[in-house]
């Protein structure tokens, strides 16, 4: 209907698309600017194959919004580059810090931080909070990434979203992008859930397309992950749970599980 068609989509939707029937490769789209959210290889590569190089990711948050770091459409046509989030967008700085506010060198993972003069002033009558993020002139984004040779950002996950497992870290998209690789799972969702004896446990929120077990998947992580980022448990669900913008909540997550008492978590 419109001529150069261009529109914002959280990943979420972009997923929903693809499995509309009226989905179509249109001559009038020129642009997918996605963001909000990690968009998983399996689903940018399924983009890309039914609307072509016509995708933008934007990466940014709130104190920043959208401005941090882009892959463009040229970006796109790299497959080695798909699973970053592009590169700082004009007069944005980034760099990756240690917990001791130390700059880290290409390929370590540490803090995202950012600054530029499209970060925020700071958080409304809240100076202590400011101060907090804004330590040192950068914002500290509390992502988890780490940037390459080139410049490329790539995003590993939210801090608060780490699982730390008998002292060993385990980031929930890493397991996440191998069970996307089964044909019968249609969505998931990783978050930690407390151990007496481990600290976490991994546990995988699952939404099948077709029947599969949990043997199935648990021979797949085996096989492309370390054994011990490999869930304890996959839990089978019609949804997940999602705010308005069609990200997942890991925190509604993360109750249902804490809610549990110990003796019903039976892990192996």
């Amino acid at each position: 209907r419109w001529p150069n068609l261009s529109f914002f989509a959280a990943p979420t939707m972009v997923v929903r698309l693809l499995a509309s029937r009226a989905a179509r490769r249109p001559a009038n789209l020129k642009t997918i600017v996605y963001g909000g959210a990690p968009m998983y290889l399996a689903d940018c590569l399924r983009a890309i194959d039914l609307f072509g190089p016509r995708l933008y990711n934007l990466y940014g948050q709130g104190e920043s919004p959208m401005t941090i770091t882009g892959l463009s459409q040229a970006h796109h046509a790299r497959r080695e580059k798909l699973e970053t989030c592009g590169v700082p967008r004009t007069g944005v700085e980034v760099r990756i810090f240690d917990e001791e506010d130390r700059e880290l060198p290409p390929g370590e993972v540490g803090e995202i931080v950012t600054r530029s003069d499209c970060v925020m002033a700071g958080y409304w009558r809240n100076p202590e909070a400011t101060a907090r993020t804004l330590r040192g002139g950068w914002l500290h984004t509390g992502d988890v990434g780490s940037l390459d040779e080139q410049g490329f950002l790539t995003l590993r996950d939210r801090s608060k979203d780490l699982i730390i497992s008998g002292g060993a870290n385990i980031y929930p998209r890493e397991v996440e992008e191998v069970l996307l690789r089964h044909a019968a799972v249609g969505e998931c969702s990783v978050v930690g859930r407390p151990h007496a004896e481990w600290g976490e446990q991994v546990v995988a929120f699952i939404v099948a397309r077709s029947a599969v077990k949990s043997e199935e998947l648990d021979a797949l992580c085996l096989a492309n992950i370390a054994a011990f980022k490999r869930p304890r448990e996959y839990r089978f669900v019609e949804s997940l749970p999602k705010n308005n913008y069609g990200k997942v909540l890991k925190t509604e997550l993360r109750r249902l599980l804490a809610g549990e008492p110990q003796q019903a978590q039976g892990a192996s």
